[in-house]
């Protein structure tokens, strides 16, 4: 199974052309998007391109291929534009004996189970660690990445992780 991991587009136009391009470059299975799709919020600057309807528009076309979840900027209005499920708090994909547990990032988490994997989004900052029974992914921000990284997705392959930028560059590598 072949996984494109991406958050916090944030309505930017511009950037969800640029992550859909590299999901058809990738022929991934699913674009797992973690939330915060449509609208900026108030503590971030307005993304390159924002145009939050035409964001609606490009994910709806692939909507069959997409595995979403809520993050703290989505709301049920949102829901109400997409017309693929987004406001599940979580998804859980298994794959080759592993859990990957999906989610935005802001909520509080469960006991992790054993060599789980915890993929989230949220900070805006791409992240490998392990922590205690489990290990902690972020896939960074597509639109308003942080503390100086690239406007960046995951890849999920088999185990192996793949974090590229925008253009498909790849910038850093991980085994699960």
């Amino acid at each position: 199974m072949k996984l494109v991991i991406a958050s916090d587009i944030h309505g930017s136009a511009y950037y969800c052309k640029k992550l859909l391009e590299r999901f058809e470059e990738e022929k991934a299975d699913k674009l797992v998007l973690l939330g915060d799709l449509l609208y900026h919020g108030p503590r971030n600057p307005l993304p390159e391109g924002h145009d939050p309807k035409e964001v609606a528009l490009l994910l709806n076309s692939r909507r069959d291929r997409i595995l979403a979840v809520r993050g703290n900027c989505d709301a049920e209005i949102d829901q109400m534009v997409l017309s693929f499920p987004c406001l599940a708090d979580y998804a859980i994909v298994y794959d080759q004996g592993k859990t990957l547990f999906l989610t935005h990032g802001h909520l509080p988490l469960p006991p992790m189970q054993d060599n789980s994997v915890l993929i989230n989004g949220h900070f805006h900052v791409p992240v490998s660690e392990r922590r205690d029974n489990y290990r902690y992914l972020n896939c960074g921000s597509i639109a308003l990445p942080k503390e100086n990284s690239p406007h960046s997705y995951l890849v999920y392959e088999d185990g192996a992780l793949t974090w590229k930028d925008a253009d498909g560059t790849v910038f850093m590598r991980d085994m699960l």
